[in-house]
């Protein structure tokens, strides 16, 4: 597996829609917490968020974040992808 990081930005424009969905968003992400897949997420400065997950691949992380709430309402403006190879703390490798 291969510990991806993605950043959401979010549609400014769509501040309302985001509260609205918010908890439908964060039951998503806590299953994939209980299921050993995410590793973490939170909110970042200016509409964003980061998503850590354990996966195959960035196409893998994509893919599975498809079925979050906020990206089917198109609030997600945009999403990146990246491989994250930590060198120290508990996901080191």
């Amino acid at each position: 597996m291969t510990i991806i990081a993605v950043n959401y930005e979010y549609d400014a424009t769509k501040l309302a829609e985001l509260a609205e969905h918010r908890p439908a968003h964060r039951a998503f992400l806590g299953s994939l917490n209980e299921e050993g897949t995410l590793l973490a997420s939170g909110p970042l400065a200016s509409n964003s968020a980061l998503i850590v997950l354990n996966v195959e691949d960035r196409e893998a992380a994509l893919s599975l974040l498809e079925s979050d709430p906020l990206y089917k309402e198109g609030i997600i403006e945009t999403r990146v992808a990246r491989i994250w190879n930590p060198t120290l703390g508990p996901w080191s490798k």
